[in-house]
């Protein structure tokens, strides 16, 4: 049968309908729609041994009413991989044990996922996902897409070497410098390196001039006992015989031939 002559047989069955039926409110509503989003920093690094955060953010419809249960846990690797975390029930994967703290408090958007003491095994991507339960929409689920990639950065012995002999090269010349200054300035103290060299310097001094004092002195006095013993020499031998003694008679000289002679004067 043509639909031509189909027409005039549903038109009085149309007609029929109570007019409530055809109002707009009891056709078929789309359902609407719950839009999510997670936010997370696309790239991270941090040295090996060191701690780290990722921060995440997380958004939901502001006409979901009452929300409860929420539930915040992180995956490992790739979307699909391993839970690492989880708040509820509470779970830490073995390789993270005493490593992992979520900072985040109910009914904050925001929060992150600290792991300390860093390996070179935790490079990879870390993906934050959240539950909830809305008055609205009911449960929803939603998770970070490209999540975060994590570097570790390797330290070296070498690097560290370095490091270390730059310091000490600083702090020597910070040491000069602060010497130079006290130089010019004279209110500058001394830096440790500096004081310590002048007191070697004048330990020196005195141990060179305490040597000379003692050699002087033993030489000054094996001159002393040279002298001595040449003194002690000269005085114990005898004095030598007068020529004048009064004791003896004084002998005159011979009058020439022919001269008077006198009486010579004989002692008491």
């Amino acid at each position: 049968m043509e639909l031509p002559l189909l027409l005039p047989l549903l038109l009085p069955l149309l007609l029929l309908l109570p007019p409530a039926s055809l109002q707009g409110d009891h056709w078929a509503q789309p359902k609407a729609r719950f839009h999510s989003g997670m936010n997370q920093q696309k790239q991270l690094s941090a040295p090996e041994g060191g701690s780290i955060r990722i921060p995440f953010s997380f958004d939901y419809p502001w006409d979901s009413g009452r929300v409860s249960n929420v539930k915040i846990s992180w995956r490992w690797k790739h979307f699909h991989g391993d839970f690492i975390y989880n708040i509820t029930p509470p779970f830490i994967h073995n390789n993270f044990k005493n490593r992992l703290l979520l900072n985040w408090e109910e009914g904050m958007k925001k929060g992150s996922l600290q792991i300390s003491n860093l390996r070179r095994e935790d490079e990879g991507s870390y993906f934050c996902r959240v539950e909830m339960i809305t008055e609205k929409y009911g449960e929803q689920k939603w998770q970070s897409i490209q999540g975060t990639e994590l570097t570790i950065t390797h330290t070296q012995t070498t690097t560290l070497g370095s490091t270390t002999t730059a310091a000490t090269t600083t702090a020597t010349t910070a040491g000069l410098g602060t010497s130079e200054n006290q130089r010019h300035s004279g209110s500058w103290p001394l830096s440790t390196e500096a004081t310590v060299g002048i007191a070697g310097a004048v330990l020196v001094i005195a141990i060179v001039g305490l040597i000379l004092c003692l050699w002087w002195k033993k030489r000054k006095g094996l001159q002393t006992k040279a002298r001595t013993p040449a003194r002690m020499m000269a005085s114990s031998m005898p004095p030598s015989p007068s020529t004048t003694c009064p004791h003896q008679p004084h002998l005159h000289a011979l009058p020439p031939t022919g001269a008077p002679r006198k009486r010579p004067c004989t002692l008491p």
